[in-house]
């Protein structure tokens, strides 16, 4: 797997990462052997680069991801989040106590001394605007607790307020052939700013992967399901804030786009790497097949420049207007 330098960390990451949330919680049902089984799969097609939260699963992502750091000695960069976790719950979560609680919750799951990285859990736009606790997460990497900080963010308005903060390592975001708008918005200005970029949902809760239709059913705990109009969270987590029929069949027209010998899923995670903002990708998996069949975009050629102004065009004139939630 090809690899790329994660901002102004300078470790070298395998841009393929792994999603865990799907591990934890609100996918369906995935074992624990079936979620150590995907944790070793995406290591051996070259994944070092796991993303997970301590609110996923109540702490169950990370406890599992613990169990296969110390059964394996594989030592992978791993990346949790705080902020919704409860108790205490909001706001006593960005005060200084609470993420301190979280950040030491999730030392002990995950079995480490320090984190590589922690990143604030889509927490409001005030909060990061007031900035305290990106003092309070100051504080924990000078005493060694964790090795960088970032945050997970909902819109590019969240973005750049969080691109002023001094010390940011990463930004998280969610990017697709569905979600376009970060190329014009932050790319350049995370570029100058030497702050890495992790895309979740490059496959937009999987419609992108081309094998969902509008007859498919998700489990009653998937939140493909249960928040596909925004009842339980942001919609834009769940079909990247598209309606659930409307998303299908935008996946049907694209297609006719793909390359001969690859997928709807090749297409959608290649397009995203094709992008040098872009540090790592980090598509969910429950599976082994799926950690291995996601890896293996990183294998194959860049996106013609005639096939990236298509899917320029379809997003303006076929999706953006679709778009729910902040963006």
């Amino acid at each position: 797997m090809k690899k790329r330098i994660f901002g102004s960390t300078g470790i070298a990451i395998g841009e393929v990462g792994l999603g865990t949330w799907q591990i934890g919680a609100e996918w369906g049902d995935v074992s624990e052997q079936t979620a150590l089984s995907t944790l070793k799969a995406a290591i051996e097609t070259g994944t070092n680069f796991f993303d997970t939260a301590d609110v996923y699963g109540k702490g169950r992502s990370e406890t599992i991801i613990g169990k296969f750091l110390k059964e394996t000695g594989e030592k992978p960069f791993i990346a949790t989040k705080l902020g919704r976790f409860s108790p205490p719950g909001w706001p006593e979560n960005f005060s200084r106590a609470g993420i301190r609680e979280h950040t030491e919750a999730s030392l002990k799951r995950l079995g480490v001394e320090a984190l590589d990285l922690t990143q604030l859990h889509c927490i409001p736009t005030e909060v990061m605007r007031q900035g305290e606790v990106f003092m309070h997460l100051r504080e924990l990497k000078k005493e060694g607790k964790i090795k960088g900080f970032g945050a997970s963010v909902e819109s590019m308005q969240e973005a750049l307020i969080c691109l002023n903060q001094e010390g940011l390592t990463s930004l998280q975001i969610i990017f697709n052939i569905f979600r376009q708008k970060p190329i014009h918005t932050l790319f350049e200005e995370a570029k100058k700013k030497n702050v890495a970029l992790i895309v979740r949902l490059p496959l937009a809760s999987g419609v992108l992967s081309g094998r969902i239709t509008k007859e498919t059913h998700f489990p009653e705990n998937d939140h493909r399901n249960f928040n596909r109009d925004g009842a339980k969270f942001n919609v834009g987590e769940t079909f990247a804030g598209l309606p659930f029929e409307k998303a299908v069949e935008l996946a049907d027209e694209l297609k006719a786009l793909v390359p001969s010998g690859q997928t709807l899923g090749d297409l959608a995670l290649r397009w995203c790497l094709d992008f040098d903002a872009v540090s790592v990708i980090i598509p969910g998996g429950k599976s082994p097949q799926q950690a291995q069949r996601n890896a293996r975009s990183s294998e194959l050629p860049k996106l013609s420049t005639e096939l990236h102004k298509k899917l320029a065009d379809f997003y303006t004139s076929k999706v953006n207007a679709s778009i729910r939630g902040p963006y």
